[in-house]
């Protein structure tokens, strides 16, 4: 279903999260539930994966993650601020131990100068520690593509906060 090297670091990323007993969620918007699918592709997930949370629409931001309508509006669903905010939000309504969340322009509409098709950030959280950002800039290289590099970076970055 994923390319070779999504299979292997979800596999890699539920026997990690095994063997430390953490248990991930994920907040998404532009990956539409992607990471979620990799993660429970793998056999076992089920010990670690509590829920994944599709957050497309910004009503979706505000009522499952507690994103402020101010905070939208004021830095928009594709920001750093909105992407940290999906992390801790996305922890504060599960049983997880780790969070992921993704926002960005996948395209090929929606892009703008200031936020062109490609942008996607990401950010990361875990119980007790700080949210780490990313952000990544992968061009106009059509929708499924930014969405699978998307994916991989997440997957790597969930990896990165259970170590």
């Amino acid at each position: 279903m994923f390319p070779l090297e999504i299979e292997t670091l979800a596999r890699l990323l539920v026997d990690e999260a095994q063997s430390r007993r953490l248990r991930i969620v994920t907040a998404e918007s532009c990956t539409g539930g992607l990471v979620s699918s990799a993660i429970t592709a793998v056999s076992g997930a089920s010990e670690v994966f509590d829920r994944g949370l599709i957050t497309y629409s910004n009503r979706a931001k505000q009522d499952l993650l507690g994103i402020a309508g101010d905070m939208l509006a004021d830095y928009g669903a594709v920001s750093e601020p909105v992407a940290r905010m999906m992390a801790e939000g996305a922890l504060e309504n599960s049983n997880a131990h780790i969070s992921v969340a993704i926002t960005g322009v996948a395209g090929p509409s929606g892009g703008t100068e200031m936020k062109p098709v490609g942008l996607v950030h990401l950010a990361t959280a875990r119980s007790n520690q700080s949210v780490v950002h990313r952000v990544e800039r992968f061009g106009d290289i059509g929708r499924e593509n930014i969405q699978l590099a998307a994916v991989q970076i997440a997957l790597e970055m969930l990896r990165d906060r259970i170590s």
